[in-house]
């Protein structure tokens, strides 16, 4: 998928675990888990906002068009 979600990056930077992210974002460990590893196919605004809004972040340092091969 051209769309790669760098939320593995961010929370490094930022220093924040998986648990404390989705307990700020009020999302399962799970569903938090596959955006994480790039395997959901889509992300609701409300997600992405609360995710931006917690990473202190805009969209655009989430989100990443990667061209396929």
């Amino acid at each position: 998928m051209p769309i790669q979600l760098n939320l593995d990056r961010m929370m490094e930077k930022r220093e924040i675990s998986l648990t404390e992210l989705a307990e700020r974002v009020d999302i399962t460990l799970a569903n938090l888990s596959i955006l994480k590893t790039n395997k959901a196919k889509a992300v609701r605004f409300s997600t992405l906002e609360a995710l931006c809004r917690e990473l202190k972040c805009q969209p655009g340092d989430l989100l990443e068009f990667v061209k396929e091969k």
